[in-house]
């Protein structure tokens, strides 16, 4: 069974990011890649390093807390 992350991520001018994936190294080289797989936010706010990091053992609690911090 996969474990889902919930992540934030800290931008080159200090704001936030926040978001979910299976794989934490690898999400963050694409956000920090600045292509088509990294995100809008995150291309233009320059993704810098992990704030927080926490484990889910489905995706829908990982969306559940995604959507809390995000509140």
């Amino acid at each position: 069974m996969a474990k889902f992350y919930t992540y934030m991520l800290r931008c080159a001018d200090n704001s936030l990011y926040t978001g979910i994936t299976t794989d934490p190294e690898r999400r963050l080289c694409e956000h920090k890649a600045k292509n088509e797989k990294s995100a809008k936010y995150t291309s233009s706010h320059g993704a810098e390093k992990f704030e927080c990091l926490w484990r889910s053992d489905s995706r829908a609690l990982a969306s559940k807390l995604e959507f809390h911090l995000k509140t």
